[in-house]
């Protein structure tokens, strides 16, 4: 599934055709993704003006001149395709051809900024839901969110006050959505590496007794917005069916440290380990025993 690099880089690839534009036409050719649309969606989205594109954790949020929220969610496979005047952005170097399958294009927006957004999901998976503004922080799907990973109130003191006592492993802990939004399995693995930290070690080991941060706390966040921001830089990671909208395949994937690295010798400098994989939570960890402690 896509995680947060990769969702704002589509939200970065959408702001200038979305931002300021107002939907001409909406076409829904079917009623549900991963759950039914909102009673009356095109309707309900034609001729309004979209005042700022956002994002928070996973979700894109749309704010429209309605007053209410159009929050959007890529699931496993979905992805957005800009096109102007019929055809698609010349894609670059790294651009594979998408399923020429129109089946899968959902729903389409025309904007009035020319521009035409197709949402392509084969698995149907994502999904979009229409909240109004001043309930949006009652939403089911945003309430229980975390503090986002490159904000100003994420630092040590939060992690480490959010982990005090946690017996589950330090990945478990950074998984759960509730203590920070937005990080997936990928990034989690490449930040342990740069902090030199264990995804097996206890998550209460980066805090103090009084829910104080220590150094592992300091040096995982660290981590985490050093890794996201390079993440996001390159355009997320393309491992099976993340694009950009421009239809450009990510590239962080070619500066993996560890993930998907097995049997791979660390990188980390002066480390003789290798990269091995377990199994935590019913997901793939990739680490090294030697330097990660």
């Amino acid at each position: 599934m896509p995680e947060l690099p990769e969702v704002e880089t589509v939200r970065r690839g959408l702001a200038p055709v979305m931002e300021g534009a107002r939907f001409d036409e909406v076409l829904a050719h079917r009623g549900d993704l991963r759950w039914p649309l909102p009673k009356d969606f095109a309707k309900r989205l034609k001729g309004r003006t979209v005042s700022g594109l956002g994002r928070r954790a996973k979700y894109l949020l749309a704010d429209l001149s309605s007053g209410e929220v159009l929050v959007m969610h890529l699931g496993m496979s979905g992805s957005f395709r800009v096109e102007r005047d019929g055809s698609a952005v010349t894609p670059g170097a790294y651009y594979h051809d998408r399923s020429k399958d129109l089946t899968h294009d959902h729903v389409v927006f025309r904007m009035s900024s020319g521009a035409t957004i197709r949402f392509n999901d084969p698995r149907r998976f994502g999904s979009m839901k229409l909240v109004e503004r001043a309930r949006l922080e009652d939403e089911p799907l945003l309430r229980a969110l975390g503090p986002e990973p490159l904000g100003n109130a994420f630092d040590a003191a939060m992690l480490a006050q959010a982990c005090q006592g946690k017996n589950t492993s330090l990945k478990a802990a950074l998984l759960d959505q509730r203590v920070v939004a937005g990080l997936g399995n990928i990034y989690v693995c490449e930040a342990f590496n740069r902090a030199l930290l264990s995804p097996k070690r206890k998550a209460s080991t980066i805090a103090d007794r009084r829910g104080a941060p220590n150094d592992r706390a300091t040096q995982l966040v660290d981590a985490i917005k050093l890794v996201l921001n390079e993440a996001i830089a390159a355009g997320g990671s393309s491992l099976r069916d993340h694009r950009r909208t421009d239809g450009e395949l990510g590239m962080f994937q070619h500066n993996f440290r560890v993930y998907d690295r097995e049997g791979k010798p660390c990188p980390t400098r002066g480390c003789k380990g290798t990269i091995k994989r377990i199994v935590q939570g019913g997901r793939s960890t990739f680490f090294c025993q030697v330097c990660q402690k």
